[in-house]
């Protein structure tokens, strides 16, 4: 039987489908695709894969605009590919998380084509958020909420009859409607999409905007001047940012994840404030939520270990297992981050979390090599400590952020709705390299749905594979001894020869040292096993990791 606790130690490694590996050369990734990869997942080392949304869409917001939560999209594959690909990845030992996107639909699912084909109050409109109109002709949204994406939060519709009508909410792009989950449809038909990728061999979820779905909207909506702030602990108060009323959903969620043998598992994305974090953390909810606390930090040792103190003690709190991670699809890769110069340009994020943006994204702003090095250590740590790593795609090939993508090329929303104040995140989204040369450097023979940078060729797989000191071969070794020394949730501080080295011992002798200064610093005694970066006889340099053993 699999153990039921697996995940709370796991190394996740999250696929962003369209841009993983491309099958039939159509310049898009596919399912195929993935499964073709299987072998390059087992050798890294991961304990799970997280697939991002791979339904149909018309990729207004990259997948993350659903037409229908049970299927896949015809251009990434069939359902015959997936249980393809989960049965290839369960047979090679990896487990298979997916996404799920609660908060909203796209435009073009079938509830909400009903529902423009409905009158006002209809049944068919309550699954969505439909209100009139303010003024003499209704033609004023019925708030000044502003969308995530830009622009009002409202959009009105044309009735049936031709004549302009009500508006619907859409806290994202307004190809995304918000769900009324005070619907029982909405809540049922979500059981059954949970059930249904369950029983298809489905180990866990990833539920994007875990913290928006119940919403309080009282007949006279309320200025956005008077909203709470989103990192304010409103204890609930605002009218559609972390409601207690949502932890209602999920504990209902969680009665079906445990019908299941082992139960499933699920991770909440929710950009709250941390002392309300826990609560969707906990075993009557979802089990697990993202941590984001080290990716938005810079590099520094007082703020990294202020951040895993606080995190340990939560997760000890709750019940719960810390989450480590500092890439995704949606942020600034880290290697980059690390590489900027401080100040505005490398922190600071958006609304949900979605704009860790460069400020013009060129290369001559990033220090690649010292973010590589920052990122290499940085990694090696919150792999040495408890609870679960999610790494991204391309991150164990040292990838920087591309950022000089033509205007043309570009896909994010953010880009379009905010044009010369973001650039969007299609940066970290751009298609992995696989091979030195050929055709989108292996990623498929018809090239790939955003353009590459040549520096790609020395970064690819092929470049890197075997190759002593390489971000690839760190992250495999890292993994790997990981997978073998990992136990237990306990850490204890050691004292540090310096305030800018950090150095913490886990159980079976297993210690950690990274100094995140200049410097170079005396090597703790021990014999090494790994280390991010080149070591100077026995001094650990600046902006290194060197795990040891005693």
């Amino acid at each position: 039987m699999t153990d039921p606790h697996w995940w709370r130690q796991a190394s996740v490694y999250q696929i962003y489908p369209r841009s993983f590996a491309d099958s039939n050369g159509d310049g898009l990734g596919d399912i195929q695709g993935i499964t073709s990869r299987v072998g390059y997942l087992k050798d890294l080392g991961i304990d799970a894969v997280w697939l991002s949304p791979f339904y149909p869409s018309a990729l207004a917001d990259g997948g993350y605009d659903v037409d229908d939560y049970r299927n896949v999209d015809p251009r990434l594959g069939t359902l015959d590919d997936f249980d393809e690909m989960t049965a290839a990845l369960h047979a090679a030992g990896i487990k298979l998380v997916v996404d799920i996107v609660p908060n909203h639909s796209s435009d073009r699912h079938e509830w909400f084509r009903e529902a423009l084909a409905s009158p006002k109050g209809s049944p068919a409109r309550d699954r969505y958020i439909f209100r009139d109109g303010l003024g003499d002709n209704g033609d004023v949204p019925p708030s000044d909420w502003d969308s995530l994406f830009g622009g009002s939060a409202w959009e009105r519709v044309i009735e049936p009859d031709g004549t302009p009508g009500q508006w619907y909410l859409h806290l994202f792009a307004k190809e995304q409607p918000d769900f009324n989950w005070d619907n029982p449809q909405v809540r049922e038909d979500f059981l059954k999409t949970l059930r249904f990728w369950s029983d298809r061999g489905v180990d866990g979820f990833r539920i994007d905007v875990a913290h928006a779905l119940a919403k309080h909207l009282p007949e006279e909506l309320p200025s956005k001047a008077v909203l709470p702030a989103e990192d304010d602990n409103a204890l609930g108060a605002h009218p559609f940012w972390d409601r207690d009323e949502v932890h209602e959903i999920y504990a209902e969620w969680r009665k079906l994840f445990n019908e299941y043998t082992p139960p499933r598992t699920a991770v909440a994305e929710a950009w709250v404030h941390p002392d309300r974090l826990h609560r969707y953390a906990s075993p009557e909810g979802l089990g697990q939520a993202f941590n984001f606390d080290l990716l938005k930090a810079d590099f520094d040792a007082a703020d990294f270990r202020d951040i895993i103190e606080k995190n340990l003690v939560k997760a000890a709190e709750t019940g719960a297992s810390s989450t480590w991670v500092f890439s995704n699809h949606d942020v600034v890769r880290h290697a980059t981050r690390y590489g900027l110069p401080a100040g505005p340009g490398r922190r600071g994020r958006g609304q949900d979390g979605n704009a860790w943006l460069l400020s013009g994204g060129h290369a001559d702003d990033v220090d690649a090599a010292l973010g590589l090095r920052r990122a290499r250590a940085a990694t090696l740590l919150i792999l040495a400590l408890p609870g679960a790593a999610y790494l991204y795609q391309g991150e164990e090939l040292g990838l920087q952020e591309f950022g000089e993508i033509p205007d043309s090329e570009r896909q994010d929303p953010a880009f379009f709705r905010d044009k010369g104040v973001q650039i969007g995140r299609d940066g970290c989204r751009v298609p992995l390299p696989w091979t030195i040369d050929g055709p989108s450097f292996g990623f498929g023979v018809g090239g790939s749905h955003l353009p590459q940078p040549e520096w790609f060729s020395g970064s690819s797989v092929e470049a890197q594979d075997g190759v002593a000191g390489s971000t690839l071969e760190l992250y495999r070794q890292a993994l790997a001894l990981r997978a073998e020394l990992q136990t237990g949730e306990k850490l204890e501080w050691l004292p540090s020869v310096d305030a800018s080295v950090l150095h913490f011992a886990r159980p079976n002798g297993w210690q950690s040292v990274t100094n995140f200064g200049a410097q170079p610093v005396a090597l703790p005694a021990g014999t090494v096993l790994l280390s991010s970066g080149p070591l100077d006889g026995e001094m650990l340099p600046g902006n290194t990791t060197a795990w040891l053993t005693v």
